[in-house]
């Protein structure tokens, strides 16, 4: 009884161990596999990944982040084994890795199974130089390795490379904890390494420091093909060959604002301000034109801050938009700004205008600076109006002393002056009389015609200005042209806000109102001057301009001057 459980017993394992091995030869067989484990930054390695289920494609998605797919090959076979049929799939691609480190493939998805998580160890790039012989190679300069946060500093890549280029990509990682901007076209030359010729290709970055402490620029990274160009491959007509080559690790260590810093904190290596256009007369009412240039040793211009003129006492300031000319010289960024103030005095005499000063960080000595341009000092004469009444002040002296002369030359002045006072007034009188004759007809007229339209408004009268008004609005400056717009009035008034409210169309308000923002903030003066040119073709019209009937529609006999 005994024996036959035991015998029984053994029956059923054997069974079991049989239909366990049958199973196993049933199931599909995946694998995954590389052929490095250990390779360098740049360098590729193969995975392989082999299946025995026969529609089955591994899935790369997972491999996407940390690796560059390139070079896929597939291959299939047939085998009998056991005298089954069995069809085997190999795949392979190779394997970029995107980073140093100690990096892992992911299991991938074959079908109805799943491969094995891999290990792959990544170390730095090999650089290689012209002293090398190597027929590709990297170079990076960078302007300083002590930067301050903040600081604008220039980066340099060279690409050498001693065969003719089919194609090539050049690429630079961007660093951590910093922004990297590219600046500029690439600039091409040659040079010569140890008796060998290199075309060099030198791209150019702004490299800005966002915080302090230590910083990595990445090595860059170059691949492309070059045109045969040895003696066995023009003879065995080999085509292009592949080039790569890897940049050079650059390290940093960034200093941090010192306490002392001069605020808005502006790190620069130098900054020079000066007057290109200081004229050391003016005009009261008038506006006199002065241009200040800056130049930024070690910056940029979204970096640089407003620059400002003083307002003096007695005197109103406007400034126009700054203008900006940014360039790269001796591996570092460099800003030539320019800026126009206009200076409109209000009154005759000496006026004393300070200049701009600006605080900067000196990151060569690790100071703080104050750069300043030269304070000026304005010589103002009397302005139009005053000038016109001294004009007519000189005019009645000299025709009193005319007379007085030609009543001495008489010699009995006190019996002919009598006689010339009255014909002057008889004329006087008669010329008066034939004016308001003219007048009364003129007013008839004019309410005729507005009884004639239905609903006609009187017509508002309007005082033209200068005959140049036309011509500043085509060809002057903005200067001009507010000097132009000024003389609207007589007299001239003192500034474009006084002329605003001396005006009484709205139309003309708002077009005034448009050039205003156009000259000193961000605007189309292109537009602006068509729209005054509209706006004004009429002259300005004054508020309250609308005539009553007792107010002389012609312009006085005797202007006022």
């Amino acid at each position: 009884m005994r024996t036959g459980l035991r015998i029984w017993r053994g029956a059923t394992v054997l069974v079991g161990v049989l239909l366990a091995c049958m199973a196993g030869s049933l199931q599909a067989e995946t694998r995954a596999w590389l052929d490095r484990d250990s390779i360098a930054l740049g360098e590729t390695t193969t995975l392989n990944v082999e299946t025995d289920e026969a529609v089955a494609v591994p899935d790369w998605s997972g491999l996407a982040r940390d690796f560059e797919l390139s070079g896929h090959t597939s291959r299939r076979q047939v085998e009998i084994r056991n005298g089954r049929q069995i069809e085997r799939a190999l795949f392979g691609v190779a394997l970029r890795p995107r980073r140093e480190g100690q990096l892992t493939v992911p299991p991938l998805r074959v079908g109805g199974a799943r491969t094995d998580a891999l290990s792959l160890t990544v170390g730095p790039a090999p650089v290689r130089s012209a002293r090398d012989g190597a027929a590709a190679f990297v170079e990076a300069e960078l302007e300083t390795d002590t930067p301050y946060v903040q600081q604008a500093v220039g980066y340099t890549l060279r690409l050498h490379y001693a065969v003719p280029l089919v194609s090539g990509q050049l690429e630079q990682p961007e660093p951590e904890g910093a922004s990297l901007q590219r600046i500029g076209n690439d600039i091409t030359y040659s040079r010569e390494f140890e008796g060998r010729r290199y075309n060099v290709v030198e791209r150019r970055f702004l490299l800005v420091p966002e915080r302090s402490g230590p910083l990595t620029i990445p090595g860059a990274r170059f691949e492309g093909r070059g045109a045969g160009g040895g003696f066995f491959d023009d003879l065995f007509d080999r085509g292009p060959r592949q080039l790569s080559a890897n940049g050079p690790v650059t390290a940093l260590s960034v200093r941090a604002m010192p306490g002392n810093a001069p605020q808005p904190w502006l790190p620069l290596r130098n900054l020079d301000l000066r007057w290109l256009e200081q004229p050391e007369r003016g005009r009261a009412g008038a506006a006199t034109t002065l241009t200040l240039e800056a130049t930024f040793d070690g910056a940029v211009g979204t970096q640089l801050p407003d620059i400002t003129l003083p307002t003096p006492d007695g005197a109103q300031v406007l400034a126009e938009p700054p203008q900006y000319d940014e360039s790269f010289d001796e591996g570092r960024p460099r800003v030539r700004m320019t800026r126009r103030f206009s200076i409109v005095p209000r009154a005759a005499g000496p006026l004393q205008v300070a200049g701009p000063r600006v605080g900067w960080w000196d990151v060569r000595a690790g100071a703080a600076r104050t750069s300043a341009a030269p304070d000026l000092r304005l010589v103002v004469d009397p302005g139009d109006g005053d000038a016109a009444n001294a004009d007519a002040d000189a005019q009645a002296v000299a025709t009193t002393s005319g007379v007085s002369a030609v009543a001495g030359a008489d010699g009995d002045g006190s019996r002919l002056w009598p006689w010339l006072a009255a014909l002057f007034a008889l004329l006087w009188l008669a010329t008066s009389v034939v004016a308001w004759h003219g007048l009364r007809r003129a007013r008839a007229g004019a309410r005729g015609l507005v009884a004639a339209v239905p609903g006609a408004a009187p017509v508002p009268r309007a005082r033209i200005g200068g005959p140049s008004l036309a011509t500043v609005l085509q060809t002057g400056d903005p200067a001009e042209v507010d000097a132009a717009l000024r003389a609207l009035i007589n007299p001239p008034v003192a500034d474009l806000e006084a002329l605003r409210r001396a005006l009484g169309d709205a139309g003309q308000r708002d077009a005034l109102a448009q050039w205003q923002r156009a000259r000193w903030g961000d605007g189309d003066l292109v537009a602006a001057r068509a729209a005054l040119r509209q706006a004004f073709r009429a002259g300005a019209i004054r508020a309250g301009a609308a005539p009553s009937d007792d107010e002389a529609v012609l312009p006085p006999l005797y202007p006022r001057r």
